[in-house]
Order: C-alpha cells, then structure tokens, then sequence
C-alpha cells in the first residue's frame, strides 16, 4: 500500500474512532475493507490513539481562538496524524513530504478552507518540534 493511501486510511479510521468510540482494530479492519494490513496504517492509527494527549496538547498551542473540540472532525484528525508524523517519523520521513501529504488529504476530504488551516497550524508544530 502506498504511504498516500495509508494516511488516508488511517484519517479514515481516526475519524471513526473520535465519531463513534471504535476500537482502533475495528476502525483498522472496518477501511481495509478486507484488504492486506499495512503496517503504515496501523502505526500511524495506533501511535495517534496511544500519544494522543501529548499530540492535542502541542496542536493546541497553535490553535489561536479555537478548542480541538470546535475543529471539524476532518480537520482535527489530519492535524493530530500529521503531527504525530513529525514528532515521531522525522528521522523516516522528511517534514516537508509530512506537511504536503496532510494538506492534500486536507483538500480532499475537509472543507474549502481547510487545508490553508491545516498549513498554518503544521508549519508551526514543525518549527517547535524542530527547536526542540
């Protein structure tokens, strides 16, 4: 499974974790939809599950004015994958290819808007994230 549709699998399976309260192996099985696991997929569904009050917390720094709460479900959950790609995949993956797929599966499944936000608030979780 390519990394793209892995990520948009796992976003699928957060969404439906932070919707209905999943279990994270059902929400994981649920969007392969009978396919092969990828072990993407379930390190980036269960890193977020298992690091998810310490990636809310770093997202909430750089939400000016709004709570994790009033984000759309989308929106939320793209910001927590990607940041937590960027804490703890860095030395896998490159930032820039962390933020660039985040903003295109932004503009795929959130709003027209969406993806701009999820650029502002990325590119400053990089930049703490590269200070540290």
């Amino acid at each position: 499974m390519k990394r793209r549709t892995a990520r948009e699998k796992a976003l699928q399976a957060l969404f439906q974790i932070d919707v209905s309260n999943t279990e994270p192996s059902d929400a994981i099985d649920h969007v392969l939809e009978g396919e092969a696991g990828d072990e993407y997929l379930s390190r980036l569904v269960l890193g977020v599950i298992e690091q998810k009050t310490e990636i809310d917390e770093l997202i909430l720094q750089y939400l000016e004015k709004w709570s994790l709460d009033r984000l759309a479900t989308v929106d939320r959950n793209v910001l927590r994958m990607a940041t937590y790609e960027l804490k703890y995949f860095r030395n896998e993956v490159p930032e820039n290819v962390i933020l660039d797929e985040a903003i295109e599966i932004a503009k795929i499944y959130g709003d027209d808007q969406s993806s701009k936000f999820i650029n502002g608030v990325l590119s400053k979780v990089k930049q703490k994230l590269l200070t540290e």
